[in-house]
């Protein structure tokens, strides 16, 4: 049971961001998008994809980015479970 994925893709200028935004926030399962962009070059975007829900399935959000032309560069954070547990700063990485 996902709850929360971190994706790093790679799209293309149009669609634009809100409308990836707001077919994600529509999937079934999902509560929540926050999409950030990071680089933009002649063709393409490099953004940030944030997906919160009560069950997020990867393969239909997948399925989505690619029908936008994107391709999934990594997955960053996954986040599963009965509840979302936040990631804490330890002693080494301070």
């Amino acid at each position: 049971m996902i709850r929360r994925l971190v994706l790093d893709v790679l799209k293309p200028h149009i669609p634009s961001i809100i409308e990836l935004a707001d077919v994600l926030a529509n999937l079934e399962g999902v509560t929540g998008v926050n999409i950030s962009l990071y680089e933009v070059d002649q063709q393409t975007e490099t953004i940030k994809a944030t997906i919160e829900g009560d069950f997020v399935d990867f393969r239909v959000v997948e399925k989505v980015i690619q029908e936008f032309g994107g391709v999934i560069h990594s997955v960053d954070e996954v986040v599963a479970g009965k509840e979302i547990v936040e990631e804490f700063e330890t002693l080494q990485e301070r």
